[in-house]
């Protein structure tokens, strides 16, 4: 199979170059394409300077250069004219005002510098004020376009400067005129090395805020993958004890009806059918890995462990104290599993978080559910970084949320840290009639 090439000749390079001009620099060059304020997330550790106009800086800094520019203009035209003369500052208004329609129209403004500072020479001489107003809108529009554009802009404005330096003064300021054009080179040179590493800072950041939020999802996802494990195996030996009370149940009366017989029979199919489903639902879950399957399953934890718990975390050199008040009874699993849950994950935070501090639990049984409060001073020793971390909160909302409680979290007045939530118990069927 032959392979065709297309050679660079000098036709079709001079071709493509005038396309890209033409696409940079010619269509819709008048477009009107206004420089945005800066963001808010910029002033969120300064939030005066964004009240007092901040996220205008950059537009209050090019109408700063374009009167420094009219100011020296002015200056250098005095020497050569009357002072206050309007012509001569009408004259200079047209090579600053491109600077301000920048803002707004940067390759339109563009032109209109060049054209300026070409038709300078015809009402006097090269003034290097005028030069430098075209070259901050040269560097205003490299800030806002491809590199591309920058390197076009300057040959462009280095050829048309030289044609009209050798056609109008015979080519005796080129000389002077070269080191203008490399200071220029520089600048673009540093304008366009500066956009692209406020592009690339900004896809970093864009990339890091993706990863956090693919990482709080992850987090909560494997929470409620963990609650729902746990829910599995409260229901389960729910359901596993209404099978086997409904299959027992006949057997405690003597000559039990038929009737009687068949709905207690009825009853236990159903959970053993519940409990089936449950089991091919939700029974994946139950496992961390395929190692995990070859260990029996572990009873789930409730409040009767507390001082276990807290023994563990005192041995690791945290002070914690634990605070019960009201009546101590039995709750339902599910709540006293979410509740040694929260508390768990309140303690861990406090030991990657505020190493070195003190630690208070409160567990409030009351008449209509059950109060926690997690509290800590603030740390005493070094805090180590915890790359990943940042999400137990959610999940301690999700488990909340899950009974139909609620649980707030935040610092305390002190430095510390306060997690504190409440978790409802159902109440009897009279109560929620009433």
């Amino acid at each position: 199979m032959n392979e065709t090439t297309t050679a660079w000749t000098e036709s079709r390079i001079a071709r493509t170059a005038w396309q890209a001009v033409r696409h940079d620099l010619i269509e819709d060059a008048w477009a009107l394409r206004p420089l945005p304020p800066l963001r808010a997330e910029r002033f969120v550790r300064w939030p005066r300077i964004e009240r007092i106009g901040g996220r205008w800086l950059p537009h209050a800094t090019v109408a700063f250069l374009a009167l420094l520019i009219t100011m020296a203009e002015m200056s250098a035209r005095s020497t050569t004219s009357a002072p206050g003369n309007i012509i001569d500052f009408c004259l200079v208004l047209t090579q600053t005002l491109p600077v301000l329609l920048a803002l707004l129209r940067p390759v339109g403004a563009f032109w209109a510098s060049l054209a300026a500072t070409v038709a300078s020479p015809l009402t006097g001489e090269w003034g290097n004020p005028g030069m430098m107003a075209l070259v901050t809108v040269m560097i205003l529009v490299a800030l806002r376009s491809r590199p591309r554009v920058a390197v076009e802009m300057w040959l462009i404005t280095v050829t048309v400067a030289l044609l009209v330096d050798m056609v109008l003064n015979d080519g005796y300021r080129t000389v002077m005129f070269l080191p203008l054009a490399f200071f220029s080179a520089v600048l673009l040179a540093t304008a366009v090395a500066l956009r692209g590493w406020r592009l690339a800072r900004g896809e970093v950041a864009e990339q890091e805020t993706l990863v956090a939020d693919v990482r709080g999802q992850h987090s909560l996802l494997e929470e409620r993958a963990r609650i729902a494990r746990e829910l599995h195996d409260v229901v389960a030996h729910h359901m596993s004890v209404i099978a086997i009370q409904a299959e027992a149940a006949p057997y405690r009366v003597s000559d039990p009806p038929e009737e009687l017989t068949k709905s207690f029979g009825t009853i236990r199919s159903s959970a053993v059918e519940a409990l089936a489903e449950l089991r091919r639902v939700l029974g994946v879950l139950r496992f961390e890995s395929a190692d995990d399957q070859q260990l029996p399953d572990a009873p789930q934890p409730d409040l009767s462990r507390l001082d276990e718990l807290v023994d563990g975390v005192r041995s690791v050199g945290l002070s914690v104290e634990v605070a019960r008040f009201g009546a101590q009874r039995t709750l339902p699993q599910g709540v006293e599993l979410s509740a040694f849950r929260i508390i768990q994950e309140g303690l861990s935070n406090a030991l990657r978080h505020a190493p070195g501090s003190r630690v208070r639990v409160e567990v409030s049984y009351v008449l209509t559910g059950l109060g926690l409060r997690i509290v800590n001073t603030p740390p005493t020793a070094k805090v180590q970084p915890s790359p990943g971390m940042g999400h137990g909160v959610m999940g301690m909302r999700e488990r909340a949320a899950m009974l139909g409680g609620e649980l707030t979290a935040g610092p305390t007045a002190d430095g510390g840290f306060e997690v504190s939530a409440f978790l409802p118990l159902d109440q009897p069927a009279e109560e929620a009639t009433a």
